[in-house]
Parts: C-alpha cells; sequence; structure tokens
C-alpha cells in the first residue's frame, strides 16, 4: 500500500511535529509511515485521516500494477 499522507500533510501546510502533536504520536512516528516502515494501527489511521481531513481510504492506495 503506498501511503498519501506526506503529500496530504503538505497540501495542508503542516510539518510533521504538528500532524504527529494532533495525533498523539512523535514525529518519528510520522515520518517512518510516510517512509512505509511502519504500518499504523487502525486508530492512528483514522486520527490521521481526521486531522488530514479525508477518509482512511483516501490516506492509502494500493500500488500501481
Amino acid at each position: 500500500m503506498e501511503n498519501q499522507i506526506r503529500a496530504l500533510r503538505r497540501e495542508r501546510g503542516l510539518s510533521q511535529d504538528e500532524l504527529a502533536r494532533r495525533c498523539g504520536v512523535s514525529r518519528q512516528t510520522v515520518n517512518a509511515i510516510e517512509n512505509d516502515k511502519y504500518d499504523p494501527t487502525l486508530s492512528l489511521a483514522f486520527r490521521l485521516a481526521r486531522e488530514l481531513g479525508v477518509t482512511v481510504d483516501g490516506l492509502f492506495r494500493p500500488p500501481e500494477e
């Protein structure tokens, strides 16, 4: 799955630190998710989606075939 978190975060003018603070996680966690090194829990995925103004489906998309 490719995530859209970095692009959505930048579109909204948020830093990794600001998004992390709003979601109650560390900046390193946001960085790891953006770089596909960590899969967020369902709970965190919903918090990220809420803060970025999209659905959870809007955060992730299957890789292009």
